[in-house]
């Protein structure tokens, strides 16, 4: 389709990646490669870090991370990115060894993300090392290029010093990476899906227990359209912590440990002592968990039309309740939902800009981008995708 964005695929990134390894270390040849996607939420939106479900699929290329290098007889670690990021700089050293301040976040701010994922490694003793990083998933999209970097960086560091791999740890290990190091207290959703991924499928992931259950979603008379509105949101400012703590602080108010163990009818039982942002926040995120056990079952019995109709409440209850879309969403999903043949369509990731998800019948996506073009006042971006493997090794032979 030529009105969809075109991206390099993951062997073009491979590509591009050596030969910028080979330009700047060329007496010593990259000896590893991996390779972790971005992801599309299809629903459940703010639930993670609420103990609640979420129902993401992992996105098949072009949307990757790749991370290419190799132990160096050198000092220290020198970690490349082929981002054209003129904000800046593109290349970070610092060292392993001493007292660990060398790891601290600073700038440039795309290496927080590698330094904690170093830090929070599961196995001691990494060697010194160089890596190049290049990728196509879209800075603040909302399609989760932070746990890709992540993920990917951790993979790659696994064929330098192996850990015991567990697939968890290495889950958690990446969660806390963005927690320390990139400041922002997100749930686990985007580096579990990066992890336990499986083609052809999405992932009902239960945030509480960690147990994930497969949805399959390979139906060729569907499309999964991404819209980016490009307007760019950074989660590190106060909105994303600041929705975190009004859920603490609902769940605190009513005698429990998170908002999964509160039913709307407790919720609207105790409305009068709630301030009423927090009360909404709750309710919000109260809805959300039950819509997206909902919208699993409607896509495993193939009820398109329902599991668009939740996409919708989703992305409603994320404007009203919420407050984390903007103008620009809103006009995105109102103009996909006057296309015939489109099920749903919602706001995606953490909000503020960045991404609509949408789903629709695959004869209609033309006529889907056109009247989205036409209507949106902006200047959008499309992405065709369906679900894809997570993160894996990538083969330099």
């Amino acid at each position: 389709i030529s009105m969809v964005t075109k991206f390099p695929d993951v062997w073009t990134l491979l590509s591009d990646a050596r030969r910028r390894y080979g330009e700047l270390f060329a007496e010593e040849p990259p000896q590893a490669a991996a390779c972790a996607p971005g992801r599309v939420n299809l629903i459940g939106e703010h639930t993670d870090y609420n103990q609640g479900f979420v129902l993401p699929m992992k996105q098949a290329l072009p949307f990757v991370t790749v991370v290419v290098g190799g132990p160096t007889s050198g000092q220290g670690v020198t970690v490349v990115t082929a981002a054209e990021d003129a904000d800046e700089p593109r290349r970070v050293d610092f060292s392993l060894t001493g007292d660990g301040c060398s790891l601290s976040p600073g700038l440039p701010r795309w290496a927080n993300y590698v330094k904690g994922v170093i830090q929070h490694y599961r196995a001691p003793g990494l060697p010194n090392f160089r890596a190049v990083v290049a990728s196509s998933v879209p800075l603040g999209g909302g399609l989760s290029s932070s746990a890709s970097l992540e993920v990917a960086f951790y993979t790659f560091l696994q064929q330098l010093k192996p850990d015991n791999g567990e697939k968890l740890g290495k889950v958690l290990a990446c969660q806390q990476a963005e927690h320390t190091h990139a400041g922002v207290p997100c749930g686990i959703m985007d580096q579990f899906v990066s992890v336990f991924a499986r083609e052809g499928h999405a992932l009902l992931i239960d945030c509480r227990s960690l147990e994930a259950t497969s949805v399959p979603l390979a139906d060729p008379s569907l499309v999964i359209l991404i819209t980016n509105s490009n307007i760019k949101h950074s989660l590190t400012g106060s909105e994303y912590p600041t929705r975190r703590r009004h859920c603490e602080q609902a769940a605190s108010a009513l005698g429990k440990d998170s908002l999964r163990d509160v039913t709307i009818k407790e919720l609207e039982e105790a409305k009068e002592k709630l301030d009423d942002v927090i009360y909404r926040r709750a309710r919000h995120v109260i809805e959300e968990i039950q819509r997206t056990v909902q919208a699993a079952e409607a896509l495993k019995k193939g009820s398109y039309k329902e599991f668009g109709q939740l996409m919708v409440e989703s992305h409603n209850s994320l404007r009203d309740l919420y407050e984390v879309s903007c103008k620009e969403l809103d006009e995105l999903v109102s103009a996909a939902m006057e296309v015939e043949g489109v099920f749903g369509s919602r706001m995606t990731g953490g909000g503020f800009g960045g991404c609509t998800v949408t789903l629709l019948q695959a004869h209609a996506i033309d006529k889907a981008i056109l009247h989205i073009q036409e209507k949106y006042s902006g200047t959008p971006t499309f992405y065709v995708t369906t679900p894809s493997e997570g993160s894996r090794t990538l083969s330099l032979i």
